[in-house]
């Protein structure tokens, strides 16, 4: 479904500010695959996102999706097969539209109501009733007026409204609240399951990148260190996963973010 065969990106090569952001990154993920991610502050992992949706080229290597090379595609071209989340809430969404009209956009009716059905209105309301946010009564309102939860609820529905080849969470409940954070991630999973969508998100939560998918990754310095699926990943607790660590790069882990997660 997407493979990625030896993917390496170098930034200011040459400078003194040269940086080796992926190393060599191979990945094949199965259509359905639900995949975390983690990895400390400048593992990779969202260089990786950004050479998959095309936010730059990478040096070498190949991307293919669905049987495509995209290695050069540019990235609004691969917006139709790929959607994503950001960790910023407010960076999915067009906060002077309606919810009603970020819905049409992401329906493909390019944000004009006039092009949409009774039957999709309703339809909107109906997966708006699905978040148990109280939005399916607030279509008329301006997106800018959601919290920070409710936006990124409404983007990750935006994001799925037509079912993406491959869906990238780029940490989208990083910015929320605990409870709304657990509320995203629950809906994320049901959206993915329900939809049959291959799926790629990043986590600096060790216990929810074990919890949720089917396969976890951890990157480091730019490669991935462990790829973990199957009897492999069943019964690992956060305790194995910073063993394994260890035990790959030779210290321990030391990043406060994921160890507090």
């Amino acid at each position: 479904m997407l493979t990625l065969q030896n993917i390496s990106k170098t930034f200011n090569p040459g400078t003194v500010n040269e940086k080796t952001a992926l190393r060599d990154v191979s990945l094949h993920l199965d259509p359905g695959d639900f995949v975390t991610i983690i990895g400390a502050n400048g593992a990779g992992k969202s260089t990786l996102f950004n050479a998959i949706a095309g936010s730059f080229y990478p040096d070498s290597g190949s991307i293919v999706l669905d049987g495509r090379d995209i290695t050069y595609q540019p990235e609004y071209k691969r917006a139709r097969s790929i959607g994503r989340l950001f960790q910023d809430p407010m960076r999915g969404s067009a906060p002077a539209m309606t919810i009603e009209e970020n819905l049409a956009l992401a329906a493909g009716g390019g944000g004009w109501l006039s092009h949409v059905s009774k039957a999709e209105k309703t339809a909107f309301r109906d997966k708006l009733a699905l978040l148990d946010m109280g939005l399916e009564d607030r279509v008329r309102q301006p997106v800018g007026l959601l919290s920070g939860g409710q936006r990124q609820a409404l983007t990750l529905l935006m994001a799925t409204m037509v079912p993406p080849k491959l869906l990238l969470l780029d940490e989208h409940t990083a910015a929320l609240d605990p409870g709304t954070a657990e509320k995203v991630l629950t809906l994320t999973e049901s959206i993915v399951r329900e939809n049959h969508l291959t799926c790629l998100m990043i986590t600096h939560n060790m216990s929810s990148a074990l919890a949720l998918g089917n396969r976890t990754l951890m990157m480091d310095a730019g490669h991935i260190l462990l790829d973990l699926k199957g009897e492999a990943r069943q019964g690992l607790t956060v305790n194995d996963l910073l063993r394994m660590f260890k035990e790959n790069v030779g210290k321990a882990l030391d990043n406060d973010r994921m160890l507090l997660s």
